[in-house]
């Protein structure tokens, strides 16, 4: 499946066991273009102790994302096609919280992202973890940029640029990715402003690199710039992949509609 072209090997560990495989080597086998499935990150379909759904997402690299808002988007459609539950609201369980889905009548799905923080201790960043880290300059890849960190669930640093022209995502965003600020690494975007109710973002996710789409981004990517005024609460975000639907709301709530997509069913055969 895919949202906006962030794409995930969706796995249904609700009847049957987990693969028997450790899950970090089979995110790496899957997750190849080349000699798996090819995937930004596979997704486990799972019940949580609370007896609700369970999602857990590991990435390219085999290690465990607190929250994909793409891929929870794929996840409530997944519920539903697989008969798990008929929607079309669910209530789904990751790392990062208790999150809220409904599928909309024209197949789009709808998710409470919940608040966004600014704090460095729920970013997970060096410093006092009550201070946040807003329109501050931060040196990488021989660069100074100017940067805002931001928590989603997971990490996020967004850094709003004029242009991407000249800009090497990969260069940058890996740099980024691993400052010694963010000890756990971090998510990156560079985030340009069309206008009060227009974003256009480019992703380097943590684990995974450039990548098509990233909903936990797009929402850290339209908190940020409420905050710092440069647009409104409702708007949309383009990615290289599509387009995300983000809305502020007055409750402080992040609220994401977006596509969902199934490309294939396939049986993976391990050695």
């Amino acid at each position: 499946m895919h949202g906006i072209g962030n794409d995930f090997v969706m796995i249904d560990a609700i009847e049957s066991p987990p693969p028997a495989t450790p899950l970090d080597q089979l995110a790496q086998q899957m997750c190849d273009r080349r000699f798996g499935v090819g995937a930004d990150g596979i997704i486990l379909a799972e019940r949580s102790d609370a007896g609700r759904f369970r999602m857990r997402m590991l990435n390219p690299d085999g290690s465990e994302s607190e929250m994909c808002g793409n891929g929870i988007r794929c996840m409530a459609k997944f519920l539903i096609a697989r008969g798990h539950d008929p929607g079309p609201t669910i209530a789904i369980d990751t790392i990062a919280g208790l999150l809220v889905t409904t599928v909309l009548d024209d197949g789009r799905v709808a998710v409470d992202m919940g608040v966004p923080s600014f704090a460095l201790g729920d970013i997970g960043a060096v410093g006092d973890p009550s201070e946040d880290f807003i329109e501050a300059e931060i040196a990488a890849d021989g660069q100074t940029f100017t940067a805002t960190a931001v928590s989603m669930g997971n990490p996020h640093l967004v850094v709003f640029v004029e242009s991407f022209d000249g800009l090497d995502v990969a260069a940058s965003g890996s740099a980024l990715e691993r400052h010694e600020m963010f000890p756990n690494r971090i998510n990156v975007h560079f985030v340009q402003r069309v206008s009060s109710s227009h974003l256009v973002q480019r992703t380097w996710e943590r684990g995974a690199g450039e990548t098509h789409a990233c909903g936990t981004g797009a929402c850290a990517s339209a908190a940020v710039a409420h905050r710092t005024g440069r647009a409104d609460r409702r708007m949309t975000v383009d990615l290289p992949g599509g387009t995300l639907e983000i809305d502020n709301s007055p409750n402080g709530h992040m609220m994401m509609t977006g596509p969902a997509t199934t490309v294939f069913d396939g049986v993976w055969e391990s050695d």
